[in-house]
């Protein structure tokens, strides 16, 4: 029975593995887009964000003109302190992977939801701009009051 069960499942992955493959298996670029932020308290009052944002093609083709727009930091909440909330590059080879980081300086205390970057890219056979979003980033407390952080957990030990 065990050996059935086995034999079955097996079979299933197998059918599962060549439905995957024959659905990725176009010639056509495909973006993944992972966005990162952190939070850093330089003083009382004064708190950096910085920002990552990873693109990777994970599909069979290049991708040319590739454009990324991360505009979702509201100018009366945070100032550029380094980089820029755009960038763009030639193209994005198959299995290649784009990095671009900027950081920010919040000036207001507030819970901050941001919006997934957009990335552009043209497809040589698609005479339309094609479009991927980026991961959205968790909440980020702004500028909140933080209890001190514990370096070492002191445990009594009976002795």
């Amino acid at each position: 029975m065990a050996t059935l069960i086995r034999n079955s499942l097996m079979k299933a992955l197998i059918v599962i593995f060549f439905a995957s493959v024959a659905t990725a298996t176009g010639d056509a670029p495909f973006i993944v887009a992972h966005k990162k932020a952190s939070l850093t308290r330089l003083k009382s009052g004064s708190e950096r964000v910085s920002v990552s944002i990873d693109i990777y093609n994970q599909g069979f083709s290049t991708a040319y003109d590739m454009s990324l727009l991360d505009d979702s930091w509201p100018q009366d909440m945070f100032d550029i302190v380094s980089g820029n909330t755009s960038r763009s590059w030639e193209r994005l080879d198959a299995g290649g992977l784009l990095s671009h980081s900027f950081e920010l300086e919040a000036k207001k205390l507030e819970m901050f939801y941001g919006a997934p970057a957009v990335i552009t890219f043209r497809i040589p056979t698609k005479a339309a701009l094609q479009e991927a979003y980026s991961t959205p980033i968790l909440p980020l407390d702004v500028l909140a009051e933080r209890p001190p952080e514990k370096k070492f957990d002191w445990v009594k030990v009976a002795g």
